[in-house]
């Protein structure tokens, strides 16, 4: 058994190992450390090895402060040494199979391929598929843009987390095969920043051909922002580091903690003083991202392969527990927030009322919060999926399900709740208290048809199986809508009242 999991790589042999009946490779190197001379470049092939690397565990996250949202395992620690993959599949038979590549969420500035979450035993076996989790640069490493301090000879590079993932992209088109992996059957997939990713992704000139299928899971996709907004949040970045432009090739020289520390700091400030915006995104920089993906999909411009898309009931219901939230979720944000686009695109929001009307209650928390869940991700997926609709396959849901401590919570169907019945992990800690007042069976259930469902779609399927509701592709006409919760429902354009209201040009900042 030692001989079918190690395997080799462009880099040099690796071996994993084997626990019911799922192999797994943790930690390889898919790039050179981003390092010194190379920190704020775009990634580096790693250099060769020639005995067999140990790829028992996981590799160190990226750059990042503790976050209690986030169970990173502290004893693989965080290091810029964090350009690591990892792989799951089933025991090796020599079978080719259809890959997902799984980009994780947390803003743009937590979170890690190591979360157990993104353990992917349950969802290859249950899918019989390979699965690929990794680590990429996040925050001022990964998507802070400094470009606006290069000169001569010291270039500070956009964009640095997306250039990340594509390189992780294309580890998996040259090395996939190796591993049971089909590199013409690849997936991409994502939630939130991770979500997020995966619509730039398919508007990045830089990705087309590493994937043939997409999955976006609440997708900020007008968390995308220009150079002038871009530069300005670097400007800020830099005054709260101390660190005047002229010096900014010390920034290559400093330990990471500062850097990371101040970041985290610009993050509290910048949301709460700009609402409906965050600090660190990816910017439209002319190269990896020529154009703002809503705008790009609108105009044809995305790479036409099939997209499963959706997000949650109740996705801003999470974000009022933050201290600092990094969506608005009070009027009084909401209202800087429309007054803030009216700024940048003047006129553009001249019917804030008709779409502040379309929420019962308002100026009410509750209908702000549900203004700042359609501003943030229900309305940019809607504008997505007609664009790309015209283009390709599109299979649009909204995730209902929850249980009745979330509900009595006021958590409900919450940001990144689904994520647990996608990759069939349940009570990850012994303080989980989403089951202490039952719901496990309902949930078990729902999870398997999630798993199903986007297995199939992984497989170049429609996201169907034995026993479920048929799930339509979506269409300008009917605006099919797979509402998934205890029982599954089919619907027709349940976005209806907040689609009128808010209309179909992109309401956003630039």
């Amino acid at each position: 058994m030692s001989d079918v999991l190690t395997v080799s790589t462009p880099s040099g042999p690796v071996r994993g190992t084997l626990a019911n009946g799922v192999a797994a490779w943790k930690g390889i190197p898919y790039a050179a450390p981003p390092t010194g001379a190379l920190r704020f470049r775009s990634p580096q092939p790693p250099e060769p090895w020639t005995e067999v690397f140990d790829a028992s565990s996981y590799g160190p996250a990226a750059p990042q402060l503790p976050n209690p949202a986030v169970a990173v395992d502290p004893a693989l620690g965080v290091d810029e040494d964090c350009l690591s993959i990892n792989v799951w599949a089933p025991e090796p038979d020599g079978r080719k199979r259809p890959v997902m590549v799984w980009v994780h969420g947390g803003a743009y500035f937590v979170g890690a391929s190591s979360q157990r979450l993104y353990d992917a035993t349950s969802l290859v076996t249950h899918g019989d598929l390979i699965v690929v989790t990794f680590n990429y640069r996040l925050g001022v490493f990964g998507f802070l843009d400094l470009s606006s301090l290069s000169t001569p000879g010291d270039e500070f590079e956009t964009n640095l987390g997306l250039r990340d993932q594509i390189a992780a992209l294309r580890w998996v088109r040259e090395s996939i095969e190796a591993f049971g992996g089909d590199p013409e059957r690849v997936t991409i997939a994502g939630e939130s920043a991770g979500g997020g990713a995966v619509t730039s992704l398919m508007v990045s000139p830089a990705a087309s051909g590493l994937f043939q299928r997409a999955i976006a899971e609440s997708s900020p996709a007008t968390s995308v922002y220009g150079p002038e907004r871009s530069t300005q949040v670097a400007e800020a970045y830099l005054e709260l580091l101390g660190v005047e432009a002229k010096d900014a090739a010390t920034l290559r020289e400093l330990p990471w903690k500062p850097l990371v520390e101040a970041a985290a700091a610009l993050t509290n400030q910048h949301s709460t003083r700009f609402p409906g915006t965050i600090a660190m995104a990816p910017v439209v920089d002319g190269d990896i991202l020529p154009h703002y993906p809503v705008g790009a999909f609108q105009k044809g411009l995305a790479h036409p392969v099939p997209l499963l898309i959706g997000t949650n009931r109740d996705e801003a219901a999470l974000f009022r527990y933050m201290k600092s939230p990094i969506f608005p979720t009070t009027a009084t944000a909401i209202n800087e927030m429309f007054a803030a686009i009216g700024s940048d695109h003047p006129g553009l929001v001249a019917d804030e009322k008709l779409i502040t009307d379309a929420y019962k209650g308002f100026p009410r928390r509750s209908a702000a919060m549900e203004i700042a869940r359609d501003a943030a991700f229900r309305m940019p997926t809607l504008w997505l999926a007609e664009a790309h609709s015209r283009t390709a396959p599109v299979y649009l849901y909204r995730f209902d399900q929850t249980t009745p401590m979330l509900a009595i919570a006021g958590i409900g169907a919450s940001h990144g709740t689904e994520l647990a019945y996608v990759w069939g992990n349940f009570e990850l800690s012994k303080k989980d208290p989403t089951f202490r007042l039952g719901g496990r069976k309902d949930a078990d259930q729902v999870s398997q048809r999630m798993q199903a469902r986007w297995a199939a779609f992984i497989h170049g399927e429609a996201p169907d199986g034995d026993g479920l509701v048929d799930w339509r592709p979506f269409t300008a006409d009917d605006r099919a809508t797979l509402l998934i919760g205890k029982h599954d429902e089919l619907a027709d354009d349940p976005d209806a009242t907040i689609r009128a209201a808010w209309g179909d040009t992109v309401i956003a900042f630039s």
